[in-house]
């Protein structure tokens, strides 16, 4: 993804923020305690408590991690200069393959993505295709069933 930094709605960096103080406050606090537990009991060799506790500890710390990253280097979708004459993040695209219904997906970052709701990302091989083209251009992508072809027929 390189320093371009992490595409995300308004209220997906919400979401990662409160999940983020989640950790940071509750998590951490109940992890301090199973540990201070699991010391009490004495011999920490064979203690099966104290192990899962760190394990656990280690997933939080690095999922807190990781969402510190993402948020130090957040670009709202909902900021960026969202254009409607071509296919970008932030757009609503409804495209049509041959004869089959109208299809219309949101493009957005990669953490957001969410095909079953219509989230597709500028990433993934429909999103990639997509990108930079305009209403009315047929746009073809590679997928393992082979190519396949898409009118664009909106940009919201």
């Amino acid at each position: 993804m390189g320093n371009e930094g992490h595409y995300l709605t308004r209220e997906g960096k919400e979401k990662l923020q409160a999940e983020l103080d989640q950790l940071k406050g509750p998590a951490r606090e109940e992890l301090s305690k199973r540990l201070r537990s699991a010391i009490q009991q004495g011999d920490l060799s064979e203690n099966a408590d104290y192990s899962k506790a760190k394990e656990d500890q280690g997933f939080l710390e690095g999922r807190i991690q990781e969402l510190e990253m993402i948020l130090g280097n957040t670009l709202i979708i909902d900021e960026l200069e969202v254009t409607y004459d071509t296919v970008g993040i932030g757009n609503t695209v409804t495209i049509q393959e041959e004869d089959f219904p109208e299809e219309t997906y949101f493009v957005v970052g990669t953490k957001e993505a969410d095909p079953g709701k219509g989230r597709i990302s500028h990433e993934s091989p429909i999103g990639k295709a997509l990108m930079g083209h305009k209403v009315g251009e047929m746009v073809a992508v590679s997928t393992p069933g082979g190519e396949l072809y898409f009118r664009i027929l909106k940009i919201d």
